[in-house]
């Protein structure tokens, strides 16, 4: 597994696999290719099918600077990976050069025809009952063990990587009016703060500033913001609402936040490493399944629960959203994304408050779910993993696309 800087990553949204991964593959592709006349980069299969509604064009003009490029949506040709664009240099209008890359999840990229290099697995296992069985023989947390194996500068970079979590809960709940893209989605983090007085239980009041967090963080991803992948753009909110909730109203302190991130991270490297997070390879499962899985994590940490019953809280997050679909209506990263990160960060906290008291008699182990998970994510059609020409992104949008003016 490799560090979880590369799980934790900080960057601007709407989406990980579609704007800072078509991003990371410019900078690549020029490191190697620069000077020429033009450029073209074509995307196909869900880069193509969402690319205008996540805003793949314009970040991907942006990386260019004032290069020439221009940008071909091609969403008929089938490639290796749902995330395939090919980028290409041009001299007296001939291509010299060419390079192929896949945004594989979380901001992540592969050029084809290379592998990660074995170098870059800091960490010494690949699946949870082996990090479980290291841990419990060695007398750590999963904190401990990232510890561990990480660089000293990985603390000062879960420090920062909170304080961004932060900000973007505070900005996003100063924030009102509409969200950019088409849709006329109305801002409803700031709405979501006002209370029902005396008659709101205080359930529905935990719900409603979880809730908050998860919009305002959301809301902050979808109109373009700074967000920390968790482990992706379009599921940044569960983590930031869950840990915001559990600082700002059960008064964690921000050491103790860093551990439960920490032990959130190791739950999405194993998910990371032996499936997927990306919505075009698994659906949504994949990303909000694997940010529940991991806040759920982070919180029984938070709570001193055990190795078993924090393993058991992230169990139950994953399991009870396999098969969910990822159908992003017109591509944005708005309807069902922003209410869908509320939702899991609800679910994460019940997930613990499960685990509290059926640990002990759980029948699943966290490696089975991931293992389903990815099966259950190949397996969904691709209409429903973030193509938007299925599900709700067919019924409510009626159109995949949304021109940009």
């Amino acid at each position: 597994m490799k560090s979880l800087k590369q799980l934790y990553k900080i960057g601007v949204g709407p989406s990980s696999s579609h704007t800072m991964g078509p991003v990371n593959a410019v900078e690549r592709f020029l490191s190697e290719n620069d000077g020429h006349e033009r450029y073209v980069v074509t995307l196909y299969g869900s880069l193509a099918l969402t690319g205008k509604g996540h805003g793949t064009d314009v970040a991907v003009i942006k990386a260019f600077g004032n290069r020439s490029v221009t940008i071909v949506f091609d969403a008929e040709t089938k490639c290796a990976h749902p995330n395939t664009m090919d980028l290409a240099g041009y001299d007296d209008g001939v291509e010299v050069c060419k390079m192929q890359v896949f945004s594989i999840g979380g901001g992540d990229i592969l050029v084809a025809g290379e592998t990660f290099v074995e170098s870059e697995n800091i960490y010494p296992h690949r699946t949870f009952e082996q990090i479980k069985d290291y841990c419990k023989h060695n007398s750590l947390r999963y904190w401990q063990y990232a510890l561990r194996f990480e660089d000293d500068g990985v603390t000062d970079y879960i420090r920062n990587a909170w304080r961004i979590m932060n900000k973007c809960i505070d900005d996003g709940l100063e924030r009102e009016g509409t969200l950019p893209g088409g849709l006329n989605v109305e801002r409803r983090a700031k709405k979501l703060t006002q209370g029902c007085g005396n008659a709101e239980s205080a359930q529905t009041r935990q719900d409603r500033i979880v809730s908050s967090y998860a919009f305002a963080v959301g809301e902050q991803n979808a109109s373009g913001g700074v967000v920390v992948t968790a482990p992706t753009c379009g599921a940044s909110g569960v983590l930031p609402a869950v840990f915001g909730y559990a600082s700002r109203q059960l008064n964690f302190s921000d050491e103790q936040i860093h551990r439960g991130l920490l032990t959130a991270g190791i739950i999405g490297n194993v998910v990371k490493t032996n499936a997927s997070i990306s919505g075009a390879e698994c659906g949504c499962q994949a990303e909000i399944g694997t940010a529940c899985s991991m806040a759920a994590a982070g919180l029984a940490e938070l709570y001193g629960m055990t190795l078993d019953e924090i393993e058991y809280s992230a169990e139950v997050a994953l399991e009870h959203h396999l098969g969910l679909t990822c159908d992003p209506v017109c591509g944005l990263v708005q309807i069902p994304c922003i209410e869908r990160n509320a939702v899991a960060a609800m679910r994460a906290i019940n997930a613990v408050s499960l685990a509290t008291f059926l640990a002990d008699s759980r029948k699943v182990s966290f490696d089975a779910v991931v293992k389903a998970m990815y099966e259950t994510g190949r397996d969904i059609p691709e209409n429903y993993r973030e193509t938007s020409i299925g599900g709700l992104a067919k019924l409510v949008g009626g159109s995949n696309t949304i021109d940009k003016k």
